[in-house]
């Protein structure tokens, strides 16, 4: 080898890594600044030197042939039931992502919608996704809402603890083909009696965590854009390196400190 070509950097030692990620409806679905977990995520990821390619796909537009990661965000029931019927049409290549292992998270109304159904607050039953086995039901007047901070301790493991905010008319529960999300510590979660919050199927999330989400939670962030690699890249892809996040940890801690004030403790004996 000549000098020359030692000096020549391969062209796969700098080759960027990237993920592609598909935002579904943040046109419509966008209470509690969901659309702040896509701020975060690029901001995260360059961090990690990890490109994100985003496309949005909303009322009437078609999913690409594949992606990493699908992001989705709340929205009250007026705006779910605009998109229920399309999004359900996406269902089974939702389903088979899913199955792919692509990532996904879903937040609050878009979690209640890649369930089996939700019948809102009017009685209407809105068709889902089938993404995950939940099913919603708003109880309807004089019920309370679940409202408030949360503290959750995530099952996905490497998660650790999660701090959001909770606003949901809508009771979620879990069908034998699901696991929960997480636990929760403070606040309501799925539906204020079992104890679960939001669901998961391989590498897809549903939480009804807002606040934006992944701004406050860098572990969450960091294991999604893991996830999206290792569906980009292959089982063998590289793992992220480990670096801090000093700005999000102060948020969480802050969001931890107000939902021990403000919420409700859970008690596992109740």
């Amino acid at each position: 080898m000549t000098n020359d070509e030692q000096a020549q950097p391969s062209s796969t030692q700098h080759a960027r890594r990237s993920i592609r990620v598909v935002t579904l409806y943040d046109d419509v679905m966008n209470v509690y600044a969901d659309r702040g977990n896509v701020i975060a995520l690029r901001a995260r990821a360059a961090e990690h030197g990890v490109d994100v390619e985003v496309t949005s796909v909303s009322l009437g537009d078609p999913l690409p042939d594949d992606t990493d990661l699908v992001l989705i965000g709340g929205g009250q029931d007026r705006e779910q039931r605009r998109i229920a019927e399309d999004l359900a049409a996406h269902g089974p290549r939702l389903r088979a992502w899913a199955d792919e292992n692509v990532a996904m998270l879903a937040i609050c109304g878009g979690y209640q919608l890649f369930g089996q159904s939700y019948r809102d607050g009017t009685g209407a039953e809105l068709p889902g996704a089938g993404v995950f086995d939940v099913t919603t039901v708003a109880p309807g007047p004089g019920w309370a809402r679940c409202i408030g901070d949360v503290i959750a301790t995530a099952v996905v493991p490497g998660v650790g603890e999660l701090a959001g905010f909770e606003n949901h008319g809508g009771r979620t529960y879990l069908g034998p083909g699901a696991r929960p999300f997480a636990m929760v510590d403070y606040g309501y979660g799925n539906n204020g009696d079992d104890g679960t919050e939001g669901a998961q199927r391989n590498e897809a999330i549903g939480t009804y965590l807002h606040g934006s989400l992944l701004p406050k939670n860098p572990a969450l962030l960091d294991h999604l854009i893991a996830a999206a690699l290792r569906h980009r890249e292959g089982p063998d892809s590289e793992p992220l390196a480990s670096i801090g996040a000093p700005y999000a940890e102060r948020a969480h801690a802050a969001a931890v400190q107000v939902a021990k004030r403000r919420s409700r403790r859970w008690s596992r004996t109740s």
